[in-house]
């Protein structure tokens, strides 16, 4: 029976990332008892700290952990503000669109550190986020990460309105995301050119 049962678990691991979903469960039983954070704009903050799985070759923190990282920070932020709720009873999924991150200063193995998230603004298809490795150190802004999440099925400014019964104007969107928006319609305008997309529009 003992034998079967860690066949069956290896088999799990082997097929299916485990941890991912049991870290996703936790980051969901944490935030489900902290209280709402009522500013949907309000920089909301985690902690973390290097372990030996997180490594690469070089005893640092690998550049594919950063994002993972971040794919939890953003789901804690939506549990508290009340994104996720209000766009599950909206029928709504909200998924990454794009996402680009700039390395500063590596984490290193046992360093603590701070993932700062916050909502940037939105227009009528996605939010903008800005999240930031903070290192607890010094202080030292390690790296930081701009981030569009895509509103499949609904809008954000429904989602924003269910939250708040009523109409939230969008803050100003500061200079590097405007230059980071214009950037990825560029790419996206040359990658639909290349693969034909425009001519069959026209």
């Amino acid at each position: 029976m003992l034998l079967l049962v860690l066949s069956a678990l290896l088999l799990l691991f082997c097929n299916l990332d485990v941890w991912y979903f049991l870290r996703g469960a936790q980051v969901f039983v944490e935030a489900w008892f902290l209280p709402r954070i009522e500013d949907i704009l309000a920089e909301q903050s985690i902690d973390g700290m290097v372990l030996p799985h997180d490594l690469d070759y070089l005893g640092h923190m690998n550049n594919s952990r950063y994002l993972r990282e971040c794919d939890f920070a953003r789901f804690h932020h939506y549990m508290r503000n009340g994104l996720f709720m209000a766009s599950r009873k909206l029928g709504a999924k909200m998924v990454v669109g794009a996402s680009t991150i700039r390395y500063r200063r590596s984490l290193a193995f046992r360093e603590a550190f701070q993932i700062r998230t916050k909502v940037l603004g939105w227009d009528e298809k996605a939010f903008y986020l800005e999240q930031r490795f903070v290192s607890k150190r010094d202080g030292f802004v390690s790296a930081v990460m701009l981030c569009r999440q895509n509103v499949v099925g609904s809008s954000p400014e429904s989602i924003m309105e269910f939250i708040y019964k009523k109409q939230i104007e969008c803050p100003q969107f500061p200079e590097e995301l405007k230059h980071w928006i214009s950037f990825i319609s560029a790419s996206s305008q040359a990658l639909r050119a290349e693969s034909g997309l425009e001519d069959k529009n026209k």
